[in-house]
């Protein structure tokens, strides 16, 4: 087993820390609505499903 050097490792997550490209606001902002008309067009699609399985659910209801 390989001996743990604490200071080592720091600086190995220092360096890859450094690597690390962080989004701009342009595209943070771009994905967040991009996110949101997603999310909007999902909560409709849902929505609609739910209602029609509801509509049938009470149809075979109302037959029994």
């Amino acid at each position: 087993m390989a001996k743990f050097n604490p200071g080592e490792f720091m600086r190995q997550v220092q360096t890859e820390a450094k690597k690390v490209v962080w989004p701009t606001r342009k595209e943070t902002t771009s994905i967040a609505i991009f996110v949101g008309i997603f999310m909007v067009m999902l909560a409709i699609f849902f929505l609609g499903i739910d209602s029609l399985f509801g509509w049938v659910v009470k149809s075979l209801l109302a037959l029994a």
